[in-house]
């Protein structure tokens, strides 16, 4: 097991463990910018375990053929599960236990936001045609899928996950009101964002972002994420309203 950041003397920062075929794939995108910084400065840690590590024959094989036939390897049981009780066993064994596959729950915001206020979780990273369903029961991981797509592995869609939970950890971002109003934040999508130069290629700012006057400018851009969550997600935006018509009728 490598840990690729070292605790800070006081308290236990959040923390990530990826269990995984590729290590080397992290800390990846996680090791830069603002992520990458509060990781050196131990606000969050991440530990890599080598699944192949826990293989008992000399090829360090990790998986075999589906019963019941069909294309492609399934990771085994017995291999992953070695895994996960040594991850339980040590750094650990508080954390929640996710699984990225496609047929998972869509990751959500508010589910971001109960992770990250958690201890932190260890993500199961499937290779393969995933992972033999029998390890995952056996120590009720969560299944959670980045969206309607396939990737080749599990450990692009942990470093979204692990990303998304760490930039919510505080100190992470420098201020809390950095997230307050982005996308999913109150069910809507983010408003448009613009900065100098005030004119460019013939389009300018819209000028109610110049006029200064900020209770206008807070109902422009709601009016324009509720626009945009309107056209571009519908699912959304019933929900919004759903929300909406239920708090009005409370009042």
């Amino acid at each position: 097991m490598s840990s690729d950041a070292d605790q800070p003397a006081q308290g236990s920062p959040w923390r990530a463990v990826a269990l995984t075929l590729f290590p080397e794939m992290f800390p990846g995108s996680l090791g830069q910018s603002l992520a990458g910084r509060a990781l050196e400065d131990g606000r969050w840690s991440l530990d890599t375990v080598d699944i192949r590590e826990f293989a008992h024959d000399k090829h360090r094989t990790v998986d075999d053929t589906p019963f019941g036939g069909g294309a492609g390897m399934v990771m085994r049981p017995d291999i992953v599960d070695r895994a996960v009780q040594d991850v339980k066993a040590g750094v650990g064994g508080d954390l929640a236990l996710i699984y990225m596959t496609p047929r998972g729950r869509p990751l959500t915001q508010s589910r971001v936001r109960e992770l990250a206020q958690g201890p932190g979780m260890t993500v199961l990273c499937g290779r393969y045609e995933g992972v033999d369903q029998r390890v995952l029961e056996a120590h009720n991981a969560e299944e959670i899928s980045v969206g309607d797509f396939v990737l080749s592995g599990g450990e692009v869609a942990a470093l979204v996950l692990i990303d998304a939970c760490v930039r919510l950890i505080p100190g992470v971002m420098g201020s809390n009101s950095s997230h307050e109003e982005e996308s999913f934040e109150e069910g809507l999508l983010e408003y448009p964002h613009f900065t100098r130069p005030q004119e460019w290629d013939g389009r300018t700012v819209p000028d109610i972002l110049l006029s200064g006057h900020h209770a206008k400018i807070r109902a422009w851009r709601r009016e324009q994420a509720e626009a945009i969550t309107r056209e571009r997600r519908p699912d959304l935006w019933k929900a919004y309203e759903d929300k909406r018509a239920a708090k009005n009728d409370k009042n």
